[in-house]
């Protein structure tokens, strides 16, 4: 099967560039940081669920309480990076990796 450019699509990028500015501007910068945000509480999500622990488990494991979890997942709540350590490494028995792009 042969690779075929479909000249109506537009790419992720482009339709972040025209919806948000290029990257470096404030309102592209603001927009990745939410998604960043986001992403996190879906991953947290994500991987309680894949170890089949309901919020009240995960909380009990690393010493907080189930509203809590609740607020890291659904985004309403900024984690400290001690907490999120705790809930990946103790709460999901995970390693929490974090990187810098420069």
């Amino acid at each position: 099967m042969s690779k075929t450019k479909n000249k109506n699509l537009t790419s992720l990028s482009d339709i972040l560039d025209k919806e948000y500015g290029k990257k470096g501007t404030k309102k592209r910068d603001d927009f990745e940081k939410g998604f960043e945000e986001f992403k996190l509480g879906i991953l947290i999500q994500r991987a309680r669920l894949e170890k089949g622990l309901t919020q009240e488990q995960l909380a009990e494991k690393c010493g907080t309480n189930k509203g809590y979890i609740s607020k890291v997942e659904n985004n309403i709540k900024d984690v400290r990076l001690s907490t999120l350590q705790k809930i990946v490494e103790i709460g999901l028995g995970g390693k929490l990796q974090l990187g810098i792009n420069l």
